[in-house]
């Protein structure tokens, strides 16, 4: 555990340490259970929030408290998205002994970190919660979430009902405590006294995590581009692009933000985008489109996660019935070009490409101006242009012929590991390029024993070589 933070001696501060000191005392009381008792933590923290009734008022409270995203998505998130993450991690060790190594005779004992302070965003407050919580029990942690302030009943409701389960087990209800009056200077606090940070939320929130003094694990900006090239099959890539792109609203931070086309696809695709609800805007509705989406070089909350035909009355134009996504022609990237960053809205830059070549220079444009290190995607049938484009871009994710708001995180469809927590590495400012899960919120003790043979160093000839010994002198 992290050495205990010098409180601040304000109202804020004082009540985070209230906080921390009851996570701290819950954490020892688990610091000694079995696999199999923590297991069985993780189990009922989940079915109290995703059996089907709970799912369903979850979804609906989330979507009345946020006004962001639908209840369709919500619901696939609570009921669905926690479940996989419990299959995902359920058969981890992640108690004592984890590994032996009798090559180098290493054993690897795993170690709880203590009390984990975790940012919930607006736009994933149902199963964000429930993620991280899980993934701070499965390693023998106790987590404190501090929700944005558009989502704090959500965040209290999904809490409590995991502190209800926890305390019917027989557990510390205090292994999940909420703040229930969120505040700027609070979620500060709980970062710079807690053990480990873990930052999902907007981009200053994360800058704060990682200037909290505490060890932290932040994301970066989302802005994922697609790629459909010329092997493709256009009716499954339009259909996987319309359930990214409109999956609860856009507002996740996997959302297509940028389609690229190939040249000698490009008519055929975009008529199947347009088959699939999108809408392609003209000269004048991309510039009040821009117009409402961006309010003084920011995006607009009021247009995040929005119905399409809403963001169109409020720009002050129409879409027909059925249109479903903005499809919005764009040559350009950068600051210049606004739709060529995230925009979290159900609206998409669509970029014409002559070859791959041109499409991943695009691609590597859009994410030098938001998005690097986060992920892109592409549809082919083509293992060569598969691995090219993922040699090529400075991501840390790209999902192949897959909806990528669906998938970046974990699905069932893919091995991924599950989570809302998705690490950039250097490219994004952060420390990993993980799928953050359990395993980034312990601690490892490594024991050592002495080889039963001692490696001894090769030759000169072998360990440089002739060639390199010569040339260097």
């Amino acid at each position: 555990m992290a050495a205990a933070a010098q409180i601040n001696d304000t109202p804020e501060a004082r009540e985070i340490a209230e906080l921390i000191a009851r996570s701290r005392a819950a954490q020892a009381q688990i610091a000694v259970y079995t696999q199999e008792q923590v297991d069985r933590l993780i189990r009922g923290m989940v079915w109290a929030v995703a059996k089907e009734s709970t799912a369903e008022k979850i979804a609906q409270h989330t979507v009345d408290e946020t006004q962001l995203g639908n209840y369709d998505g919500k619901y696939l998130k609570i009921f669905r998205k926690t479940r996989a993450t419990l299959m995902d991690i359920i058969n981890d060790k992640s108690v004592g002994v984890i590994e032996e190594d009798p090559v180098r005779n290493i054993i690897k004992i795993v170690k709880p970190v203590g009390v984990i302070g975790a940012l919930s965003p607006s736009t994933n407050p149902e199963a964000t919660p429930v993620i991280k919580a899980i993934a701070s029990v499965k390693g023998r942690n106790s987590i404190i979430v501090a929700p944005h302030p558009r989502a704090k009943i959500t965040n209290k409701l999904i809490c409590d009902l995991m502190r209800d389960a926890l305390v019917k087990m027989g557990a510390p209800a205090d292994l999940v405590i909420a703040i229930e009056t969120p505040s700027v200077e609070k979620t500060n606090e709980l970062m710079r006294q807690c053990d480990r940070v873990l930052a999902t939320g907007g981009t200053p929130m994360v800058k704060a995590a990682y200037s909290s003094g505490t060890p932290a694990l932040g994301v970066g900006v989302g802005n994922a581009v697609i790629t459909v090239d010329d092997t493709a099959d256009l009716d499954d890539a339009a259909e996987k692009i319309r359930i990214s792109k409109t999956l609860d609203l856009a507002a996740s931070c996997s959302s297509d933000n940028s389609v690229i086309l190939l040249d000698a696809i490009y008519a055929a695709m975009l008529e199947k985008l347009i088959h699939q609800g999108g809408y392609v805007v003209n000269d004048a509705e991309k510039q009040m489109l821009q117009n409402t989406i961006w309010v003084d070089g920011h995006i607009n909350a009021s247009a995040v996660a929005q119905p399409a035909e809403k963001i169109a009355g409020m720009a002050g134009f129409s879409v027909p019935e059925g249109k479903l996504f903005f499809i919005v022609p764009e040559t350009g990237a950068g600051p210049e070009y606004p739709f060529s960053g995230e925009k979290m809205t159900v609206t998409m830059a669509l970029y014409r490409a002559c070859d791959l070549d041109h499409a991943i220079a695009l691609t590597n444009e859009i994410q030098a101006y938001q998005g690097q290190g986060h992920s892109c995607g592409i549809y082919s049938r083509s293992d060569e242009n598969i691995l090219k484009l993922g040699m090529a871009t400075r991501t840390s994710r790209v999902m192949v012929n897959q909806p990528q708001s669906a998938s970046n995180s974990g699905n069932l469809w893919n091995g991924m590991r599950q989570t809302f927590s998705l690490g950039c590495g250097s490219w994004g400012g952060n420390g990993t390029n993980n799928n953050i899960t359990w395993a980034d919120l312990v601690n490892v003790t490594w024991i050592s024993k002495p080889l039963a043979k001692a490696k001894t160093l090769p030759s000169d000839e072998e360990l440089f070589g002739k060639d390199i010994m010569e040339l260097v002198g």
